[in-house]
């Protein structure tokens, strides 16, 4: 039996299905993740970026609310994350200053997008998103950015903790090499989140 069928069996890869009201969460679209020039490079990152444009296109065309994220540090300490930092100390490259820090081209919030600012690999760790989005009836939020096992994943996790039905967008993320982009992509549609193509997100959010 393969991999796919066994998950069926055992009642794993259910659909969430989607909700009424979505809207698209950016997860750290960093130029950290697409600059050769950084530790965090993700070889794949300059394509996520770019259907990641396509979302926030087709988004803002139908006013659906594009979210985004941005990973902040005072400074190179990170002491705001330290065990995280301690973990992953080039999590510098988020510290103010760093070239690194904002967003990559040709990913930009438009004015009166909200981006909220993290200090941890989830959007809902520590910060508002959960209550705003709330508050703005959203009940699915389309998802795309760095790293898929990293941010991503966490992100999504939580989406579906806090009662959101988390669609990731498997082009519009990247992870250092194909195996861990593929094998979290794999888990998540297993356990946590619907996984689907770019063509399929699409429609749906111009719907």
């Amino acid at each position: 039996m393969d991999l796919d069928a066994d998950y069926a069996r055992a009642g794993f890869a259910r659909r969430l299905g989607w909700g009424k009201n979505p809207a698209v969460l950016l997860v750290d679209p960093a130029l950290a993740y697409t600059s050769p020039d950084s530790p965090l490079f993700l070889k794949s990152g300059q394509a996520a970026a770019e259907a990641m444009a396509s979302i926030a296109a087709v988004a803002r065309a139908q006013t659906v609310p594009v979210v985004w994220t941005s990973v902040r540090y005072a400074d190179s300490s990170c002491h705001e994350a330290p065990l995280f930092a301690a973990k992953v100390p080039a999590l510098a490259v988020f510290a103010t200053g760093s070239p690194f820090a904002g967003f990559a081209p040709p990913l930009a919030p438009a004015d009166g997008e909200l981006v909220v600012v993290k200090h941890y690999a989830s959007a809902f760790a520590g910060t508002s998103l959960a209550a705003w989005l709330s508050s703005h009836g959203v009940d699915t939020l389309v998802i795309g950015g760095y790293s898929t096992s990293g941010c991503v994943r966490a992100s999504a996790l939580d989406a579906l903790q806090n009662g959101f039905r988390p669609m990731v967008v498997r082009e519009a993320c990247a992870d250092r090499e194909g195996g861990p982009h593929e094998s979290n992509l794999f888990d998540l549609d297993a356990k946590y989140a619907d996984v689907i193509d770019l063509n399929k997100a699409l429609p749906y959010i111009h719907r």
